[in-house]
């Protein structure tokens, strides 16, 4: 099992269990609560009356670092079975609500979850903010620190994040995390929205990220359909190629 080739700092701490018990198949992302560097989190975990470390932090100016190598679970989570399974990853953040992330640590999050999921064998990211799909990584294999303490953590702003990190890492490793139904024989049908806002989003679900607008009320051209997170009747394509809209605000017209 490898670690990844994109850390440039590495200080292993005591506080793991080796080796680990199950396959890499989940990813949870938490906030250090303070603008930290690799160094500092490093010395953190080095002290073993902490009895805490996770397998990677991201230090403020987007550094990477190693505190526990993948073959083994680090102690992050609260929850044994859970960082068993997970590569943990402790981001630099704020240290005040919503404790939000800057850009360097944001890359270089993405950049780390590609690496990992390549590494690992994991074809895909998947969110669906479903506590109750914890130990399912075929429906959801990303959770959070709060699911298993009394814990805020990852914090509002990293917790928000997870449907746009889950759709910007699948767009890298190559996947469209929805079933695009558009052949040459899919025929366009109009529909009727009824209500003033009405998102319209860059991609079929909710993961993907509004485009600002609405549709507001009115008839539509749809010209594709797709499975996706967020909506029960799917997704439609809107034909001004404005983006998608979720057909459960949509009525078909004959």
């Amino acid at each position: 099992m490898s670690n990844s080739p994109l850390v440039s700092y590495t200080k292993i701490s005591p506080n793991k269990t080796s080796p680990r018990n199950h396959k890499i198949d989940t990813i949870t992302i938490h906030c250090v609560v303070g603008q930290c560097s690799v160094e500092t989190l490093g010395d953190i975990f080095a002290s073993a009356s902490r009895k805490a470390s996770s397998n990677y932090g991201i230090g403020s100016d987007g550094r990477i670092g190693m505190y526990v190598e993948e073959k083994d679970r680090s102690w992050c989570s609260s929850n044994a079975a859970n960082d068993h399974r997970a590569i943990t990853i402790e981001c630099a953040s704020d240290k005040t609500h919503p404790y939000a992330i800057n850009d360097k640590v944001y890359k270089a999050l993405i950049e780390l979850l590609v690496d990992i999921c390549k590494r690992n064998g994991i074809p895909e990211l998947k969110w669906k903010a479903d506590k109750s799909l914890i130990g399912q990584p075929d429906k959801q294999n990303m959770t959070v620190h709060r699911w298993f303490a009394n814990k805020s953590c990852p914090g509002t702003y990293l917790y928000n994040k997870h449907p746009e990190i889950a759709a910007e890492v699948n767009k890298r490793l190559g996947v469209n995390d929805a079933t695009t139904v558009q052949t040459d024989t899919f025929e366009p049908y109009r529909v009727n929205v009824t209500i003033s806002d009405l998102n319209i989003r860059k991609g079929p679900g909710t993961n993907y990220a509004k485009t600002g607008k609405y549709t507001g009320k009115g008839v539509f051209t749809i010209v594709a359909e797709s499975e996706g997170t967020g909506s029960t009747k799917g997704w439609g394509k809107l034909k001004s190629g404005a983006g998608w809209i979720s057909l459960d605000y949509a009525t078909k017209l004959s």
